[in-house]
């Protein structure tokens, strides 16, 4: 009996997760939802062609950084999965909205479905390029954190985001934007979004680099994924002593 307390005990402890790893998740999960909706809108400012989304979508990448370096790829597999599936329910539940009709009195039905009537497609093609980019972001940063020994993390987070942004922006405009807009605009808005997120992780990468040290510290952790699995339904698979 004392045995089985301490295999139970073992697993317990393998199992919590911190409050800052809860707080990370929270926000990581209303980056990729607000992302959704605000991929709806395309905006050109000179020649840089974006979409609303790149307002918060990058705070996503660079928490997935945070995760990745402090906890591991592991940990940063239940993030990317969680925020998979919290993003799906609510793509869902707004589809059902979007297809029940409005009351009468009700006159903003256009407005609503200019927004969410496109949303399905835009929410396959994000979940796709999704999971590939941040999986992507999330082997790059960890095996680049193995190779370096824990230096030059700037370097790390820059790269991931590159690798992890690129193929996320490979995915995401042709399937979403495909027939849609213009077949000349997707490569410049690929290219675009790939420039400017990866900027947007150079000036804030002293924020997240202050973050890092800070949540390291707090924690007492910094792990590397010495003997891994980057199988990336691996947290699907019953977990063994």
């Amino acid at each position: 009996m004392a045995e089985q307390g301490r295999i139970k005990e073992n697993r317990r402890e393998k199992t919590m997760v911190s409050v800052l790893f809860m707080q990370f998740s929270i926000v990581f999960t209303v980056c990729l939802i607000a992302s959704n909706i605000l991929e709806t809108k395309q905006m050109v400012f000179g020649p840089l062609h974006m979409t609303g989304g790149l307002l918060i979508f990058p705070i996503s990448y660079i928490v997935n950084d945070v995760v990745c370096e402090v906890w591991g790829y592991r940990r940063a597999s239940i993030l990317i999965w969680t925020g998979f599936l919290t993003n799906f329910a609510f793509m869902m539940i707004a589809c059902i909205a979007d297809a029940i009709p409005g009351a009468p009195y009700w006159d903003n039905e256009k407005g609503f479905h200019s927004i969410f009537g496109l949303t399905p497609r835009i929410a396959l093609a994000s979940f796709i390029s999704f999971i590939a980019g941040s999986f992507v972001n999330a082997y790059v940063m960890s095996r680049m954190k193995i190779a370096d020994k824990g230096r030059r993390f700037p370097l790390r987070a820059i790269m991931s985001t590159i690798w992890g942004e690129g193929a996320d922006s490979l995915l995401f405009f042709p399937l979403a934007f495909f027939g849609v807009l213009p077949n000349y605009e997707l490569p410049l808005m690929m290219l675009s979004q790939l420039v400017l997120k990866t900027v947007y992780e150079i000036i804030v990468l002293p924020v997240t680099i202050c973050v890092v040290r800070w949540v390291k510290e707090y924690e007492g952790e910094d792990i590397y994924d010495n003997h891994v699995s980057y199988n990336i339904f691996g947290i699907f698979k019953p977990h063994r002593d």
